[in-house]
């Protein structure tokens, strides 16, 4: 499943799906399955603005705060960005909803930043193939207001991090793989075994002080959602040994996932501010 060239798969693999089997040809034969080729935009451009962000919080610091008068309690080293965008519950009730969002382009050191976008660049590229650009978008964006409303609603400590997003990217991964295990093959089950290990390990580690498992369950569960309805089901078109993979689903699905997404996290923030406020 590389980004960068077609995929190579057995050819019983492909034949279960075509159900083909050419009798002249020996099963040990490999054949070329062609992936859609879309270069990673999107994902270039959220590892663009993250790190163009954490910039700007290490370059505004306690003393820029200062000079606007600009009060951040709930920062120890307050800057600019997390001023404005820090995921602070107090702060939501009273009608900054936008930061149910802005926490994932905000980080709070260098090693912070380095796992969440080392993350990005790993799954993003591939899933941007898969899933399309504006499929993309929408799942990196779904995901992480998921992440940050879960963790609004079930925990009273502010956060920041890309994580949610990222371990939405996570389920979405495996998601697609298993919708696709005839055409994978059984690489499929080293993919899902290796997304099985890696979020439990994730969450695991979670489990320590001063990180925001809720907002990774969160974004993980919005993921999964967005990808069960989103998630694109290849077929096999064309003639060994040189045959392309097509989406067999209905264009736009992306949208209607996202919107499932919005609309399930959204109301339970919205139930959540309605209640409070009563």
């Amino acid at each position: 499943m590389s980004s960068n060239s077609p995929d190579q798969l057995p050819l019983d693999s492909a034949a279960e799906e075509t159900q083909e089997s050419p009798p002249s040809l020996p099963r040990s034969r490999q054949i070329r399955l062609h992936l859609p080729e879309r270069p990673p935009l999107v994902t270039y451009l959220f590892l663009a603005l993250t790190i163009l962000v954490y910039l700007t919080q290490v370059l505004t610091g306690e003393g820029y705060v200062d000079l606007l008068h600009l009060t951040c309690p709930y920062f120890a080293t307050p800057d600019l960005p997390s001023c404005f965008g820090l995921k602070v519950n107090e702060l939501i009730l009273d009608g900054q909803y936008w930061r149910l969002i802005t926490p994932i382009l905000l980080h709070g050191s260098l090693l912070h930043i380095g796992f969440n976008m080392y993350a990005l660049y790993i799954l993003g590229p591939d899933l941007e193939q898969h899933y399309g650009h504006s499929g993309f978008l929408a799942l990196y964006l779904t995901s992480g207001f998921a992440g940050v409303v879960l963790s609004f609603l079930l925990t009273e400590a502010p956060s920041l991090g890309a994580s949610t997003a990222i371990f939405g990217l996570l389920a979405a991964q495996g998601v697609f793989v298993y919708r696709n295990r005839r055409i994978f093959g059984r690489r499929a089950q080293v993919v899902l075994r290796s997304i099985v290990n890696i979020a439990l390990i994730n969450f695991l580690i979670g489990l320590a002080p001063e990180i925001d498992n809720w907002g990774h369950l969160g974004g993980f569960l919005g993921g999964a959602l967005f990808a069960w309805v989103a998630a694109p089901e290849y077929k096999v078109t064309g003639e060994a040994p040189d045959m392309h993979l097509v989406d067999k689903n209905l264009p736009g699905r992306a949208w209607y996932a996202a919107l499932a997404v919005l609309l399930i996290f959204g109301a339970a923030a919205a139930g959540s501010i309605l209640g409070f406020s009563g």
